[in-house]
């Protein structure tokens, strides 16, 4: 078991956004979270986090989690590959560069970064972090359609070697086989 929600609801703004929500992702398994703007989505995945509490119910975590929102998360003043090494051992910066083909833009300074540049290096980040289970807001967001196809291979290639994913998108993305939560 990587994850598990035992009838959760989540709330947000004396609101409850999410109720009765009973899931479970093992080694493989992803769920692709959709839903209008304010249904809860990016709430869910930060209790999938543990950065939010659940408004009632229980949630397991069997490992380490990533977890990919609208902020990029890096210095904009720093290199790439500096801003990377911040989050992620030294010998998982390249690979992860090479991952999103971003190894060209290493010494770029984040601040230079176009928007699907800095969503990629984002996505570098959950890559580099080693992470069982990759908790990912809108990671579409962003990328031409060039972008969305690394994704997508990036998402398969994670679950093939026995990680999960938990995606919120409005944006189409190829999640084989996931469970699927409307909100």
């Amino acid at each position: 078991m990587i994850l598990r929600f035992e009838d959760v609801a989540v709330a947000r703004g004396g609101r409850v956004l999410v109720h009765g929500l009973s899931l479970q992702l093992a080694a493989g398994d992803a769920a692709l979270v959709t839903g209008s703007n304010g249904a809860g989505k990016s709430s869910l995945l930060r209790v999938a986090a543990g950065l939010l509490g659940p408004f009632a119910g229980r949630v397991e975590r069997g490992g380490e989690a990533a977890l990919l929102t609208e902020a990029h998360a890096h210095d904009p003043e720093l290199s790439l590959d500096r801003a990377l090494g911040f989050w992620a051992k030294v010998d998982r910066v390249a690979p992860a560069l090479d991952a999103l083909e971003l190894a060209h833009l290493a010494d770029v300074p984040v601040r230079l970064l176009s928007t699907g540049q800095r969503r990629r290096a984002g996505l570098a980040r959950v890559v580099a972090g080693g992470a069982a289970l990759w908790l990912l807001d809108e990671p579409a967001n962003g990328l031409d359609a060039d972008g969305v196809l690394l994704l997508e291979r990036l998402l398969a290639e994670h679950r093939a070697r026995g990680g999960a994913a938990m995606v919120a998108s409005h944006t189409p993305v190829a999640l084989p086989h996931a469970v699927e939560v409307r909100l």
